[in-house]
């Protein structure tokens, strides 16, 4: 029987004679030019502005942007006018408000600028209202039960603070609008309002802190964020042969190849030029669009690779790590390369996350401008400072672990938590060596009894500033790291929106600054100083805290055991981690930080919940499809010529019993798989009639549903293994993971 023509052969010939594809940067008489001088060239920031609009107009523009104030009515025709017309000149013939409802990705509905007037001629038009705001009905997007599919009104507010920018793809340029998404009576339909009030309510109780404290002056705290994405690059022929991977963004089978990433060769290893020409590229498009990429880097795993921009302001750095996926994804197609930016897309090797470095800076009209508030100071007042409100994030941390879970907690980031390359299930905090012995002497009471500024001497000033040098032990297994001016939230997922788990961390930092403040408040009315105050309060939160630290290996089994002792939630399954947006404790957070309403908060946990078991249903019936359809006639196909090959040697005379032995063996693992497809059949079926229950149903295909398609899965690997190379029909991980 002769072999089957093979698709993945026919992918190999092609990968090997694909060229790489050169992009040019701007040039001038054949030079390139410096990024700099082009950088957000596509977009129209405050600095472009400055210099089209009359100064008061500019002035109240940059006090909405600067400090977090709603933007005049007034003066929204004046800024459309300027938008429309830097927008036109550029080739720009429609405009969208560009935002990010509860799927995880954006949005957009394209309106032209095309009008006409009274008289009917062609005009190009751009209103003030059309600027603020936008009705695009986008009544199925979910909700989570804000609002029913026929109540279709939901509106589009542009957030100022976001630059627009000019979206440039097949041949065309469009202005997007960053904006936020709400319903007709105010309720959050997106995941940018909530975190535009997070910022806010951290903002206001981080000043009344600092006003408490002595540091007057401040007109708003502005939290920071810089986020590093990292993603696995293959080549698109691989990426099509792979419904799993279409469909489902990740491998549902795959047995491992002999060599994998155990080399340890592939990290900050030489890019591939086809991989370097490809990442070229996507910084060029993010560079227009004014996203400050400043590293890149090949990652752990065969294929992996990492961009990471400059720290930001948390809602533009959403913004713009959106643009990252979204460009990353659109510019690799050029190149013949698929961009996957789920959690685990391949089996056995590391999988990709999302760290986001999160700090906080004051905005004021003193020397206190831009003072890092995670940053150590110079001088003891400098440093309680800095201590009070380290300990006011370690109380947030510690308090609300649950929901910091909650926010990372998707069908991806189940399959990389605590896989011995991500951080576990279990969230704790990292401050290292040095930091950990000031704040356990402060929590001992060796600094007493001492006022704060003996007590900061004692501990050594000097010492406190090294942290800023980031000369902490980088604990890369911890989910919340210290790493100098700035904490690691290494545990979010590649392909998550940052939006949501960022929030989370802002309220629960906010209800702690809070309640800390009210806490000093008493203790400053019988201290001797303000310092000496805040010396004693920090003193007792870090003793309350003392669980949520811990310096050690976070993938060891000796750490499940005791965090167990110590008290923390260990909610390795994505539903168990969901379930804690539904406590007393979240919906009295929410409450009393206004952030989200109790439906709003209901809202995000139905949303969620709903798309694990949409996921996991969609990476069964996937599963099911390829085993039927591709794995099942292709062993059937190899036993069967081993048969006819039996058949006719025996026919020689020939001893045919190993090829009959072979064949006897690869049947075996042929009925193993079909009882295990039918096993999966049955739990496919079992968990769709379950659709009236949606925690009964995430609850039983996060246990029983997963170990089901784990059986399957095992079963095909089995045979990948001992089926013809000719005959397999879908890319191994050798050709996708080691291209040639």
């Amino acid at each position: 029987m002769a072999s089957p023509i093979n698709p993945r052969s026919v992918a190999l010939r092609e990968i090997t004679q694909r060229p790489v594809r050169i992009t040019s940067r701007p040039e001038e008489n054949g030079v390139q030019l410096p990024t700099s001088t082009w950088f957000g060239s596509n977009t129209l920031g405050l600095r472009t502005m400055r210099a089209k609009l009359p100064k008061s107009v500019y002035a109240k523009l940059a006090a909405s942007i600067r400090l977090g104030k709603k933007l005049d009515s007034d003066v929204a025709p004046t800024v459309a006018q300027v938008i429309k017309e830097w927008a036109i000149t550029r080739g720009v013939t429609h405009f969208t408000h560009w935002f990010q409802p509860q799927t995880g990705l954006t949005a957009e509905k394209h309106d032209a600028f095309l009008n006409f007037d009274e008289d009917k001629f062609p005009i190009e038009q751009f209103t003030g209202e059309q600027l603020i705001q936008s009705e695009p009905d986008a009544s199925s997007f979910p909700s989570g039960g804000l609002r029913a599919t026929w109540e279709a009104r939901g509106y589009t507010a542009w957030n100022p603070a976001s630059p627009v920018f000019i979206s440039e793809t097949g041949g065309t340029k469009y202005l997007c609008i960053p904006s936020v998404f709400i319903g007709y009576n105010g309720e959050a339909l997106d995941e940018m309002t909530p975190l535009l009030r997070s910022s806010d309510v951290l903002s206001h109780r981080a000043m009344d802190l600092l006003e408490l404290i002595g540091d007057k002056g401040v007109l708003r705290v502005n939290t920071t964020l810089g986020v590093e994405q990292e993603f696995f690059l293959i080549d698109r022929a691989h990426f099509a042969l792979r419904p799993d991977l279409i469909m489902a963004n990740r491998s549902l089978i795959g047995a491992p190849p002999p060599r994998g990433q155990q080399l340890e060769d592939h990290y900050f290893g030489g890019i591939p030029e086809r991989v370097q020409a490809c990442i070229s590229e996507v910084e060029l498009e993010l560079y227009k669009l004014g996203v400050p990429i400043v590293t890149r880097h090949n990652e752990v795993a065969p294929s992996q690779f990492e961009m990471a921009p400059i720290f930001e302001d948390s809602d533009i750095a959403v913004d713009h790590n959106h643009l990252v996926m979204s460009v990353l994804r659109k510019i690799a197609l050029r190149h013949g390369l698929q961009a996957i930016v789920h959690e685990k897309p391949f089996a056995g090797i590391n999988g990709s996350g999302k760290h986001c470095n999160w700090s906080m800076a004051i905005t004021a009209d003193n020397a206190l401008d831009g003072v890092n508030l995670l940053k150590p100071g110079k001088t003891p007042h400098q440093n309680v400072r800095f201590l009070l409100f380290l300990a006011a994030i370690l109380e947030g941390v510690h308090k609300h672990a649950g929901l910091l879970r909650a926010g990372i907690a998707t069908s991806g980031n189940e399959h990389r938590l605590g896989a011995n390359e991500a951080p576990p299930a279990i969230i704790s905090a990292f401050l290292g060596k040095g930091l950990t012995q000031v704040i356990e002497d402060i929590a001992d009471g060796k600094t007493s009894p001492t006022n704060a500024e003996q007590a900061m001497l004692k501990l050594g000033v000097a010492k406190l500033p090294e942290v800023e040098q980031d000369n902490t032990d980088r604990n890369r297994t911890s989910p919340f790291a210290f790493t100098g001016a700035k904490f690691e939230f290494r545990a979010v997922g590649g392909s998550q929106s940052i939006a949501f788990p960022v929030m989370l961390l802002q309220a629960a930092v906010a209800e702690a600054i809070a309640e800390m403040t009210d806490t000093l408040r008493k203790e400053i009315k019988t201290a001797k100083s303000v310092d000496d105050a805040v010396l004693k309060v920090v003193r007792a939160s870090f003793k309350r805290t003392a669980a949520v630290r811990f310096e050690g290996n976070n993938y060891s089994d000796e750490w499940v055991v005791e965090a167990k002792k110590r008290g923390l939630l260990n909610l390795r399954r994505a539903p168990d981690g969901l379930a804690q947006l539904t406590t007393k404790d979240a919906k009295s957070l929410f409450k009393g930080t206004g952030i989200l309403t109790e439906i709003e908060l209901e809202s995000r946990y139905h949303v969620r919940l709903e798309r694990y078991v949409k996921d996991i249903l969609i990476e069964q019936h996937t599963l099911q499809q390829m085993v039927d359809t591709q794995i099942l006639p292709a062993t059937y196909a190899y036993v069967g010529n081993i048969a006819q090959a039996a058949g006719q040697g025996a026919a020689a005379g020939i001893n045919m019993q190993p090829l009959v032995d072979a064949a006897n063996a690869t049947t075996k693992l042929i009925a193993t798989l079909q009882k295990k497809r039918a096993e999966l059949a049955k739990v496919i079926a079992k968990a769709e009639g379950m659709h009236d229950d949606l925690v009964a149903q995430g609850a039983y295909l996060t246990s029983t549903g997963c170990d089901t398609m784990n059986d399957v899965r095992d079963a095909v690997d089995a045979l990948e293994l001992t089926v013809g190379d000719e005959f397999w029909p879908v890319p191994r991980y050798r050709e996708m993971l080691f291209p040639v």
